[in-house]
């Protein structure tokens, strides 16, 4: 036999590793229920974290309760709403919860959200605090430890540029609803701009780059610069300020812009997450207001005074103060739209939001606004 050793016979082949799912992390990521930005939650959840989104359906009665119950009564109304937002979100299967606010009191609730979470016995969870990037060294590796964190196998420069698109998305949505406040009221059919406005939103929640967030804005302004209005040539003009939870999200102003739209008012709010967060310079803007502000009085504070100084000398007919109830930022606010308002004598109405607000009270107050305004305004036009 021959002492050349034989071929081993052949060898099964070894399997391939299975390839991994390249669309989603195994994470289900939720943020809270806040205004009208779910598209660019959902977009920053599947584009940039590459994760699956969770969205939340309509608030019940069970998330005030919820929020109210395991909160204690010195925190402001937006950490109730969380909270409740938070529980309802882990319920329906999220693992991941997201805790973005930051420029006030709420940057610190996120650590106390979640310890409360935990010991309501909500443990399969962890929460992306956006709020801790502020107190690192280096917020770039703090966001990559964030990414990662969601999703281990993210690609960290190529998320970051979907940033960008990000970016627009926002800017897109407060300018479309900016559009809306001031043109709604006059509609010639009702409903005409809340389904416009739907469909933008449907739009934007399935863009998924650059160009189709592009598209899906120019549709939708096509579509509610088209609607037939009944717009007076001098309509009562209200500019809406005030902390930046309670003056943007409905729910936590009580449907704030609807109830002053049904009412045939051009409503206009300069605080948006625009102008909060991607073109924010507060130095600048502090400037343009230098009669009444000398310092930074707080996170909200600046675009409040800049806003109210700006209505009133564009000759609006009155403005609206909304506020979580304890906002210390806001409240330092009154005294200084006290002196614009005698300053410019324009009318002021003071909103402040607990968990005891009804809808009937402030019925009321704006019905009694209003027609104070309407009064003042065709007594100025007789004259």
């Amino acid at each position: 036999m021959s002492s050349e050793k034989r071929r081993s016979p052949l060898l099964p082949r070894k399997k391939d590793k299975p390839k991994k799912d390249k669309r989603h992390s195994p994470n289900r990521v939720a943020f809270f229920r806040y205004a009208y930005y779910d598209p660019c939650f959902k977009y920053f959840t599947e584009q940039v974290l590459n994760a699956e989104y969770l969205p939340l359906p309509p608030p019940t009665r069970r998330t005030e309760e919820v929020g109210t119950q395991n909160s204690t009564d010195y925190v402001c109304t937006p950490f109730k709403h969380i909270l409740g937002d938070f529980v309802d979100a882990l319920e329906l299967g999220a693992n991941v919860v997201v805790q973005f606010c930051g420029p006030c009191r709420l940057g610190y609730y996120g650590e106390l959200q979640e310890s409360i979470l935990r010991e309501m016995g909500y443990d399969n969870f962890s929460m992306l605090n956006f709020s801790n990037g502020l107190d690192v060294n280096s917020a770039v590796g703090w966001t990559r430890e964030c990414l990662r964190q969601v999703n281990p196998d993210i690609n960290v420069p190529k998320a970051a540029l979907k940033l960008i698109p990000l970016t627009h998305m926002v800017a897109h949505v407060d300018s479309a609803y900016d559009f809306y406040l001031a043109n709604a009221g006059f509609e010639r059919e009702a409903g005409a701009f809340d389904q416009a406005w739907a469909a933008y939103l449907d739009a934007m929640s399935a863009a998924t780059d650059e160009k189709s967030i592009q598209e899906a804005h120019a549709r939708g302004m096509e579509r509610m610069r088209a609607i037939p209005l009944d717009k007076p040539e001098n309509p009562i003009r209200i500019g809406i300020v005030g902390e930046m939870f309670t003056a943007i999200d409905a729910r936590s102003n009580l449907n704030l812009d609807k109830k002053l739209l049904a009412m045939g008012v051009e409503v206009h709010r300069m605080m948006n997450l625009t102008n909060r967060f991607v073109r924010y310079n507060e130095p600048n803007l502090r400037q343009s207001a230098r009669d009444y502000i000398s310092y930074d009085m707080g996170p909200t504070s600046t675009i409040t005074i800049v806003a109210a100084k700006k209505y009133a000398a564009d000759g609006f007919d009155g403005l609206v103060h909304a506020k979580s109830a304890g906002c210390t930022p806001e409240i330092d606010c009154e005294p200084v739209l006290m002196r614009i308002a005698e300053d410019y004598s324009i009318p002021i109405l003071y909103l402040t939001y607990d968990a005891q607000t009804s809808d009937t009270g402030l019925d009321t107050r704006l019905e009694a606004f209003y027609d104070m305004l309407a009064m003042k305004k065709q007594k100025g036009t007789l004259r």
